[in-house]
């Protein structure tokens, strides 16, 4: 089946863009079906790279075009720039798997433990 044959998904995409100055990104585009698809599409076009994370676009989805990310997301969006770091355009799934082995290994409870505890930074 081909990319153009294929079903249109009902998922959300949401950009970001950050200047690197004192304040935090911003929202660039948003949105829902073929809206994120075309969001999807230019951004693999242009050589960006792309994090799947479907709870945060839904979050990220509610905010306004050019808001800034609230403070309560910034762990989130800093865990975003270290897939990205990590990136490699030869292998992009690469970066994908090695954030899905580090998220199995922290969901698995500890030896000997009977509850799992999240801390916060």
């Amino acid at each position: 089946m081909s990319a153009r044959e294929r079903p249109r998904s009902a998922g959300r995409a949401v950009a970001l863009s950050y200047d690197g100055g004192s304040g935090a990104p911003v929202v660039v585009a948003s949105g829902m079906g073929y809206m994120a698809e075309k969001i999807v599409e230019v951004a693999a076009e242009s050589g960006v790279p792309v994090y799947e994370d479907n709870s945060l676009a839904t979050m990220l989805s509610q905010l306004s075009l050019g808001q800034e990310i609230p403070d309560s997301l910034y762990r989130a969006i800093v865990e975003i720039y270290v897939y990205f770091l990590n990136f490699d355009p030869a292998d992009p799934e690469k970066a994908k798997r090695e954030r899905q082995a580090l998220e199995k290994r922290a969901s698995a409870p500890a030896e000997g433990s009977g509850a799992v505890e999240e801390g916060g930074l």
